[in-house]
């Protein structure tokens, strides 16, 4: 059968480009196909001609996908074209399913039995080996940051050496990740991703098992390339070095798992590793109006380690790329809120973290709205941010409990010892609150106990306040911002509670609320067949909508920091910055009539959006959150200065000093007393309290 005799046969409709990847079957290819473009009916299409125009058997045919779902789809699509019959014949995996193989083909050759992957034993392996090494109890969150820390470290193929150098929250990570290892040695097992490290060891170390493969599989098709991890293009590489005939489909622009050791670099670096290797392209998208596209095109043209190409529109024009300009976040909030309301087509608000999505919810909630939640995540009622501002909380309530005040005294910026603290727990009598005990001890600073004093009396003003209102006091003036600032932690959670607190009129009901809303997420909330969709971006990545709103996007959110001036194209801060901007272009490419992006007035608001929406760029005073990144090595971890060096930094503050600030910027010293200076911040009309001695220790705050 030739081509021509093939397309009429299956209906098969294409453009040029497309017609170009479906007849490229030998040697080594890559095909780069933007969003929309039918990279699926491409796959699909090229299987169908290499079997019944090129002859080729079908279980020669190894189709790799990220995913089960994504495995049964092509297969789906494949029979239903061409039929059961020859669908059946094929072989579509993921790349664990290919290490699977190889491990029992192995297992069958040495006559061994082959370790049984965990699953959920995986996970207790990681709270067993979590509190052994660190003595805490691993929360929910402490769970999912330490399992993809690991799935980054065995995707990664790093050494242990760079595991001990590893950027990353976890405490002692290296530790943990050793003894998490012998755990599932003892238990005689592995995770998924040792799956692939021990398929690829006996691939390189078994030159028989490599043959059989070699000459099982002649042919390689690879989608979602930009996907794929180091260890995975590693192995594909290794399996298609004889015949050369590997087809990889991807996109850089649209690699955003760099958390999950997602390793583009590979498909920009394809040539090279790949001698002779043809290049296609795939530049028409289907699914977006033509204001959407040019949009994004010029917001990703912007990246610089990419293929050259550009996205261009099949569609006509007759959507659009629209601000909605909101006063705060509860003003975006209530926005949505009439969107709901009348939502009669299908409509996504995508966000960048899941915590986005919770005022929604619970403002969908109150109202009785209909809605639909994509992915949602418990960690956020477990993160250290909440766990600590409802510490606070509770000791307004109960201003006695020794457990939790243990937890949190050292947080509040007060001076206090472990020892005073420890005192004032153990002489507990009901009668004088913690605070006002340790203020009560001899020998305890002036400072410390005119801060206790004042830390007590703002405990008991927050009874009387709404939630939102006491989280506020929480943060700016009992210490909570700067400690935070000081560790470099994630201030972001904190602002989605006090949203959620602003509704509560009563302190007493805010842990209540939470309560139910963490329920009410475990048990699944939300109407599946809901028009109104709740989504992060990496949750709809793949999928499209008639109408998109981008909410949250916000400075320090999405991007989580723009990398310093001079930082060089290929650096660790440049390539997450690159991977953020990829990000909000995947959102936007989710569209397809209509895009609407809130905006935040300048200092808020995401500079991508102010590329996008054509408005003037502040990125010199654009305010860096100092959340954690979820890029691997990106900000690494800043020496701290000796004492001398700090007592150097204070003498030099000085009114009318100039100073630069991590998350607020270029600020100008207006008074202080020594160690508390007050600061006023470019951009901002109110002066910020800082503590000198923690912010330089931590180099938070420099001298100009």
């Amino acid at each position: 059968m030739n081509f021509t005799d093939f397309t009429e046969k299956y209906n098969i409709q294409l453009n040029e480009q497309q017609l170009r990847a479906v007849q490229a079957v030998d040697g080594p290819v890559l095909l780069l196909a933007v969003p929309g473009s039918g990279k699926t009916t491409v796959l699909v299409s090229r299987l169908g001609y290499m079997i019944y125009c090129l002859g080729i058997r079908p279980e020669s045919i190894l189709t790799v996908t990220y995913t089960v779902a994504a495995t049964e789809d092509m297969r789906r699509r494949f029979a239903k074209i061409f039929g059961e019959e020859d669908a059946k014949r094929l072989e579509f995996r993921t790349i664990n399913g290919i290490s699977q193989k190889v491990l029992q083909y192995f297992a069958y050759r040495t006559q061994k039995t082959p370790f049984q992957v965990a699953d959920k034993e995986a996970s207790t392996a990681v709270k067993q080996s979590f509190w052994e090494v660190t003595g805490k109890y691993a929360t929910e969150n402490d769970i999912k940051e330490t399992q993809l820390e690991i799935t980054y470290a065995k995707n990664m193929r790093l050494t242990p050496e760079e595991i001990r150098n590893m950027d990353t929250e976890v405490e002692k990570f290296p530790e943990i990740f050793r003894a998490y290892n012998a755990k599932l040695r003892q238990m005689q097992m592995i995770d998924y991703d040792d799956q692939m490290i021990y398929a690829l060891r006996i691939l390189e170390q078994y030159p028989e098992v490599l043959a059989y493969f070699r000459e099982k599989y002649q042919y390689f098709c690879v989608d979602e390339a930009q996907d794929t991890s180091k260890i995975q293009h590693d192995m594909m590489d290794l399996l298609a070095t004889k015949s050369r005939n590997l087809f990889m489909v991807g996109d850089e622009d649209q690699s955003i798992y760099g958390f999950r050791a997602a390793y583009p670099r590979a498909l920009v670096e394809f040539e090279s590793r790949h001698p002779g290797a043809q290049l296609l392209l795939m530049e028409t998208n289907y699914r977006s109006r033509q204001e959407i596209v040019r949009a994004a095109d010029q917001l990703i043209q912007k990246n610089r380690n990419r293929h050259a190409k550009t996205m261009t529109a099949a569609r006509a024009a007759g959507g659009c790329v629209m601000e909605i300009r909101a006063v705060s976040r509860q003003g975006q909030y209530n926005y949505l809120l009439k969107v709901a309301e009348d939502c009669e087509q299908e409509t996504a608000v995508l966000y960048r973290n899941n915590e986005s999505a919770l005022p929604i919810i619970d403002m969908l909630e109150r109202k009785g709205l209909s809605y639909r939640v994509k992915n949602t995540d418990m960690t956020f009622f477990s993160h250290p941010v909440v766990n600590d501002i409802c510490d606070f909380i509770h000791l307004s309530l109960d201003p006695w409990d020794g457990e939790t005040f243990l937890r949190i005294y050292y947080k509040m910026g007060a001076g206090i010892s472990k020892k005073a603290a420890m005192e004032a727990v153990d002489a507990n009598t009901g009668r004088l609150t913690l605070l006002d005990m340790v203020a009560e001890q001899e020998d305890v600073s002036v400072y410390t106990r005119k801060q206790c004093r004042a830390l007590a009396t703002h405990l008991d003003n927050m009874r009387y306040e709404t939630a939102g209102r006491a989280i506020y006091r929480i943060l700016n003036y009992m210490g909570y911002q700067e400690f935070m600032d000081s560790h470099g932690m994630d201030s972001g959670k904190a602002e989605i509670l006090k949203v959620l607190g602003d509704r509560e009129e009563s302190l007493f009901d805010f842990p209540k609320r939470l309560q139910k809303l963490q329920e009410m997420i475990r048990e699944g909330c939300g109407d599946p067949e809901s028009k109104f969709i709740l989504s992060t971006i990496h949750s709809s990545k793949g999928l499209e909508y008639t109408r998109v709103y981008l909410a949250d996007m916000l400075a320090g959110v999405l991007p989580a920091a723009i990398p310093p001036g001079g930082c060089r194209p290929d650096s660790p801060e440049a390539n997450a910055y690159e991977e953020e901007r990829r990000l909000y272009y995947v959102g936007m490419t989710r569209a397809k009539e209509q895009l609407y992006i809130f905006t935040f007035g300048p200092n808020m608001t995401s500079v991508f959006s102010g590329e996008v929406l054509k408005k003037p760029k502040e990125r010199q005073i654009l305010p860096e959150k100092a959340q954690k990144n979820i890029h691997k090595n990106v900000q690494k971890k800043v020496q701290q200065l000796s004492a001398q060096e700090v007592e150097k930094c204070i003498e030099a503050c000085v009114t009318g000093c100039k100073v630069q600030h991590r998350k607020y910027g270029t600020g100008e010293i207006i008074s202080g007393d020594g160690r508390i200076a007050e600061i006023l911040f470019l951009g901002e009309n109110t002066a910020r309290k800082i503590s000198l001695p923690i912010a330089f220790s931590a180099q938070i705050l420099t001298l100009k």
